[in-house]
């Protein structure tokens, strides 16, 4: 029965820690690039898109696509980011936990 209350006060400190991490991803800004950083995109941790910065050079109307492109690349990559800073918090939330390998908490 010790194990038990164990168990329970170490998943209650774990869901303590997992708001505190939840909030501060709101917070947290990541920024993603393409074209050699004629397109950035700032995005919080969880995926919110905060803006968009588009090199005047790009501005070109024959040329829509290539700015679409860039700018899809640019958000996949601040997501990419996002998702390795969500990674690293949730393996700080997690150790020492019983959780079974490859079980996803987000």
């Amino acid at each position: 029965m010790r194990d038990m209350m164990g168990l329970m006060k170490q998943a209650q400190a774990m869901q303590a820690k997992m708001q505190a991490m939840q909030a501060e991803l709101e917070n947290l800004m990541v920024e993603g690039a393409a074209g050699g950083g004629m397109v950035k995109v700032e995005a919080s941790a969880k995926g919110v898109l905060k803006s968009v910065s588009i090199d005047p050079s790009l501005m070109v109307p024959d040329e829509r696509e290539i700015l679409e492109d860039l700018i899809i690349a640019a958000v996949a990559d601040a997501r990419g980011k996002a998702e390795r800073i969500m990674e690293q918090r949730m393996a700080e939330v997690t150790k020492g936990l019983p959780i079974p390998p490859g079980m996803k908490l987000f």
